[in-house]
């Protein structure tokens, strides 16, 4: 999710830095509905969902996030 307002920029930001995954914004800065949702105060945040949307970790980078990761995908 993204917090950017400007698509063309949003869209080169993605390009440029490679990024593969999808990505998603409603292009209203810090006033994107979602982010207010999860109370989002700065970015980068993390927070990783189960497929019903509920939140399961957040702010984990790093090594952190692949030990999440493999937690999570060895159940």
């Amino acid at each position: 999710m993204s917090l950017d307002s400007d698509k063309k920029a949003w869209v080169k930001a993605i390009e440029e830095d490679k990024l593969p995954w999808l990505h998603v914004s409603d292009l209203k800065g810090w006033s994107n509905e979602v982010g207010r949702l999860y109370g989002v105060r700065g970015v980068p945040t993390c927070y990783l969902l189960d497929k019903e949307g509920n939140i399961i970790a957040t702010d984990v980078r790093g090594e952190k996030l692949n030990e999440k990761l493999k937690e999570i995908f060895a159940n």
